[in-house]
């Protein structure tokens, strides 16, 4: 397995999606009962590589991942050549920014100079979509990228 193996909460949400890929190998619900409890090693790898297929699509489409700690946030733009990324780090321990008072006093206070902001680029290693999976082992979600942008922005205004 190159990635990691869907939870059982994400394969109960794709059961119509596995269903589909248990038929492109021609295997029916009965034959599948019948791998699971005669065949459990086959069983686990038909879940392995399905997860693969799975992780593999969605890091194609990937476009942005946040990855938010009380004192810190990255900011990943998923570009064709790069990952774009922007770290902002509030160096005051009382602000916790995973919060709603914490966020709000950051954007109160973007100027201050307990905030930094930093920008910058990683080119891709040999594999792209690992880049990305490790991004979010790591703990970064997906997003549509709207801190991104607005951090973006202001980046590109302040210069």
């Amino acid at each position: 397995m190159k990635y990691s193996r869907l939870t059982k909460e994400q394969f109960d949400e794709m059961h119509q999606e596995f269903i589909n890929f248990l038929a492109t190998q021609s295997i029916t619900a009965k034959e599948w009962e019948a791998i699971k409890s005669e065949n459990p090693e086959a069983a686990e790898q038909e879940l392995d590589v399905f997860s693969d297929l799975i992780w593999q699509g969605v890091l194609q489409k990937i476009k942005y991942l946040e990855n938010i700690s009380p004192q810190q946030m990255f900011l990943f733009h998923i570009e064709d050549n790069q990952i774009r990324v922007i770290v902002i780090k509030i160096e005051k321990p009382q602000v916790d920014i995973t919060t709603k008072e914490g966020y709000h006093w950051l954007k109160s206070n973007l100027f201050d100079e307990s905030v930094k902001l930093f920008n910058g680029k990683k080119p891709y290693s040999d594999d792209k979509l690992m880049d990305r999976f490790n991004l979010i082992q790591q703990g970064a979600i997906i997003t549509k990228g709207e801190l991104f942008q607005f951090f973006d922005q202001l980046l590109k205004s302040s210069i």
